[in-house]
């Protein structure tokens, strides 16, 4: 292993982390200085309805595409929404394996999971970009941070799926391409629309609640009434 490596995997990537956490923790404590606003009425809708029964089902909705019309009417593109994300936590994964438990890179049946999903994720981020950029809809909505961060996810998967063997017959650039990018990531996320997941948790939570108070949340669904 050379030294560019060695900094690469292990230096760069702690103090990468490390600003990572600073930023997001500042982020945090000025989030949580906002208060969500007092029910202004009283519980409405079913009896089987509650606050925590709203919170816990907002935020489980992720998990379930039958519950929005939207992923419930395309399967597949949900599936490519699963499929993405799956891919970022193997990433994710591999840039703490690979320096901290490489062993578990010897075992054949480990490369070749984390080789599909990766493999899967970026062929995913592909149709992500073709369809970003051919649906009128799409590109309507899309700031340059949206085009940014989906081809530079698409080529971490790209170089994180070339080094998933953690192998360094053909040479190191993979490996050095890959940390370098990781890092990178890591600084840049906390300023981009990527990190929007750090907010998804409070933003259900406050939906979640209100809508249950309300008698909204769990949704109760009804055959449909053919006529």
């Amino acid at each position: 292993m050379s030294g560019l490596l060695h900094f690469s995997e292990h230096t760069l990537q702690e103090a990468a982390l490390i600003f990572m956490a600073i930023v997001y923790t500042l982020r945090l404590r000025w989030l949580l200085r906002f208060k969500a606003g007092r029910e202004r009425q009283a519980p409405t809708g079913l009896p089987e309805t509650s606050k925590a029964r709203g919170i816990i089902y907002s935020w489980a909705n992720i998990a379930m595409p039958w519950a929005m019309e939207s992923t419930r009417t395309k399967v597949f593109v949900y599936v490519q929404f699963v499929v993405f994300h799956l891919g970022v936590a193997a990433s994710i994964a591999l840039s703490f394996i690979i320096p901290y438990v490489p062993k578990l890179l010897e075992l054949s049946f480990f490369v070749r999971i984390f080789q599909i999903i990766i493999g899967t994720a970026f062929l995913v981020g592909i149709l992500r970009i073709i369809r970003r950029v051919k649906s009128v809809y799409l590109r309507a909505i899309s700031a340059p941070d949206d085009y940014f961060s989906l081809a530079l996810l698409t080529s971490w998967f790209f170089l994180a799926f070339l080094s998933v063997p953690n192998s360094t017959a053909g040479g190191e650039w993979h490996l050095i391409a890959f940390f370098l990018l990781t890092a990178f990531f890591l600084i840049y996320v906390p300023f981009s629309k990527i990190s929007h997941y750090l907010y998804y948790p409070f933003a259900r939570y406050y939906f979640g609640k209100t809508m249950g108070h309300r008698g909204v949340y769990p949704i109760k669904h009804f055959p449909e009434i053919r006529r």
